[in-house]
Formats: structure tokens, sequence, C-alpha cells
């Protein structure tokens, strides 16, 4: 893409939105050549949701997002940080995380030791449970 940037001749201030069009293009050229692949009537959004993932979302990132949610502490992060990062990992890893209590365990899982043992004697089983005032 740089290439074609500086062959055209296109200032630093178009670049993102270039980009932005470029993507979209191939996702709509991607989307049409697949679409034709799938025969007639419509698409369930299912399907489609199968198809996008695996052309943009391939096995081997899935595989790493599912690692780092399994392997996530809160370490020096704050609550906020840390409930942040497991809420945006956990959308990739929805079997582990398939109810409230299942949820709530994984959470308090990564949770600092001290933290940890705390809530654990609360014994909240809803992950909304674990963010209201005690």
């Amino acid at each position: 893409m740089e290439k074609a940037f500086t062959l055209t001749q296109v200032n630093d201030g178009l670049k993102p939105t270039m980009r932005v069009i470029f993507l979209r293009v191939r996702k709509l050229i991607w989307w049409e050549s697949t679409r034709a692949l799938e025969g007639e009537g419509p698409v369930s959004s299912t399907r489609f949701t199968e198809l996008f993932l695996e052309k943009y979302f391939p096995d081997y990132l899935q595989n790493q997002l599912e690692v780092e949610f399994l392997e996530l502490k809160q370490g020096e992060k704050s609550l906020a940080e840390y409930e942040a990062k497991f809420t945006e990992l956990a959308r990739f890893v929805p079997e582990y995380v398939n109810s409230e209590a299942q949820k709530a365990k994984r959470f308090q899982q990564g949770l600092k030791p001290e933290i940890h043992s705390g809530v654990l004697t609360l014994q909240l089983k809803a992950y909304p449970s674990l963010f209201r005032p005690l």
C-alpha cells in the first residue's frame, strides 16, 4: 500500500482515509466472490459470521487469544484495567464464559491473591455482582 501511495503521491493527511477505503473494497470483493460460491438465496447471519471469521480471524489467531485469556492475571493492573482486558478477551472464547457463574469463576481466578481470597469468602456466583459496592 505504501508503494501505491508513493506512486500516486498521496499526501499523509489522506493516507488513513485511503487505507479504510482500500480495506472496505477488499472486503466487498471478498464478499462478492464468497457469496457467489454460497449459491442462491439469502445467507444466514450465522453462516456469514463463519465465513467472515474463516477469512479474517484464522485459527492461529483464535488460539493465541484463547491462550491469552486463559493465562490472564490481574498482576499490576488496576481492577478496572483487568476487567477491561478480561471483557475484551472473553468475546473470543465464549465457551469459557457461557454462564454468569462460569464468567465469575474465570474472572476471580485471575485476581491478585489478596483480592481473590477476599472475593472467595463472599461466594459470589454472578459476574456483575463482583463489581457492586460491598
